[in-house]
């Protein structure tokens, strides 16, 4: 399988650039919500609508979420490249859903992303909010984890075009983490089941982008919505999504994120 024509064929033209909000994607919402179930999951501290989209109907739950940083928007221009394979009639997107029940949570700070701020309409950083829980936003990611009590969660993030990989030179185009649970920074069955997942990805990632791949600080930190996430038991991948060189819209980015959103379900698949 070629995987980067694969992301041509379902790349999303409605979305292009960093400066991706609420008005972009939901029409794109409505389009998807003909195969697939939406709602609305909460509201921002300005009133905008937080939604869900609930995909495939299959034994193992897998929670994504995106632009928890409202202006952090290329894993979600990916999400809606990945929901629109879901959405095609082929035989290996039936089987996707057949394994999986995804939902997907693409934008929880539609304030931020109007604005082109980290932080939401309070200033508050909503990934320092894990414990508190003092933000609406908050609130309805962790009302929708608790409800839908998923095996894997994907936390989508991006990170600073000047991040590199170690001293070598070479751009952090992606970097992952599987969170710590514990101020130790043990290891668990949990969390190995993240590094796992990483460690197969990140051989994956060196045909296309060798030496691009970084890994995050573990240090733990139990305001953080991913280390709460794995530290209540399910693991946890955090993803950061960088820079390629000249590609400073993250459209050539966005295809890596695609691809691990593909090449992760298809591993999945062979042992299920």
């Amino acid at each position: 399988m070629n995987l980067e024509y694969l992301f041509t064929c379902y790349k999303e033209p409605a979305l292009h650039g960093r400066y991706i909000t609420l008005q972009h994607i939901e029409p794109l919402i409505k389009k998807h919500s003909e195969k697939f179930e939406t709602c609305k999951t909460g509201t921002s501290v300005n009133g905008e609508t937080i939604w869900s989209l609930k995909a495939g109907n299959g034994p193992v739950r897998v929670f994504i979420w995106s632009q928890m940083h409202g202006n952090e928007s290329t894993t979600t221009k990916a999400i809606f490249d990945f929901l629109n394979f879901l959405s095609d009639e082929t035989e290996n997107a039936q089987r996707f859903l057949s394994k999986f029940t995804f939902l997907i949570l693409p934008m929880i700070n539609p304030d931020g992303a109007k604005a082109y701020t980290r932080v939401n309409a309070n200033g508050i950083d909503l990934n320092r909010d894990a414990a508190d829980l003092s933000q609406p936003e908050s609130r309805a990611l962790r009302r929708a984890f608790d409800e839908f009590k998923p095996h894997w969660c994907y936390n989508m993030h991006d990170q600073r075009t000047i991040f590199a990989v170690g001293d070598t030179g070479k751009p952090a185009t992606m970097s992952f983490l599987a969170p710590s649970y514990n101020e130790a920074r043990e290891i668990n069955d949990c969390r190995l089941k993240a590094i796992n997942v990483i460690v197969a990805m990140h051989k994956t990632l060196q045909q296309y982008i060798p030496g691009q791949v970084g890994r995050f600080d573990d240090g733990f930190n139990i305001n953080c919505i991913g280390d709460t996430f794995q530290s209540l038991g399910v693991p946890t991948i955090l993803f950061e999504a960088g820079h390629f060189p000249n590609d400073y819209e993250r459209e050539t980015t966005r295809k890596y994120v695609f691809l691990h959103y593909y090449q992760d379900c298809q591993q999945f698949t062979k042992t299920l």
